[in-house]
């Protein structure tokens, strides 16, 4: 069944074949995890997204037609649910004074003595550019992550999220160029 595309898989599973449906999850399991996780920073919660996105996939089978690919299908339904998730979390963002006092551990310094030098640059770049991917507008946190993260082409972007090819590349253009701002205003770069 490896050889098979992802269309014929979907049209497989449409006709009853819950193998092909098998296929499918173990085909785009680690690459959606990875696409969510951009988004919410949460492993916990990107899994369970994950899982809503392979059972809208299962309750929902006759939802997709071949007119596009079924990767950009799939892609668009797990970044529904990443986004709707994020808005849900910017509401319920409240502050309690007890949330305000440090605890111990947030004062203690990590102890990075023995770790090459190489390591501590390469950890504190991953978390400069995940702290800058973080800070872009939702649009175009989508569209680098789609793009650089995903290596998704500009044609499956622009219909994933429903916008002009032109427009799909000059957005990609501002996004890096931020990211680049952003790190720069770091000394990263």
């Amino acid at each position: 069944m490896t050889d098979k595309t992802d269309e014929e898989l979907i049209k497989e599973f449409q006709n009853g074949n819950v193998s092909a449906y098998n296929h499918l999850i173990y085909r785009y399991k680690d690459k959606l995890l990875n696409y969510i996780y951009q988004f919410v920073h949460d492993l916990d919660l990107a899994e369970d997204l994950l899982q809503d996105t392979f059972l809208k996939l299962y309750t929902h089978k006759n939802s997709y037609k071949n007119i596009a690919k079924f990767s950009t299908w799939i892609y668009t339904i797990a970044g529904n649910f990443a986004k709707t998730e994020l808005r849900k979390t910017k509401r319920r963002k409240t502050y309690s004074n007890s949330e305000l006092i440090y605890s111990e551990d947030e004062l203690v310094v990590p102890d990075y003595s023995n770790e090459p030098d190489k390591d501590i640059i390469d950890k504190s770049l991953k978390q400069d550019l995940q702290e800058c991917l973080s800070n872009l507008p939702l649009d175009f946190r989508t569209i680098i992550i789609l793009r650089d993260i995903q290596e998704l082409s500009y044609d499956e972007i622009s219909i994933i999220i429903e916008l002009p090819l032109g427009t799909v590349k000059s957005r990609i253009n501002r996004a890096r160029l931020k990211l680049y701002e952003c790190l720069n205003a770091k000394k990263v770069l």
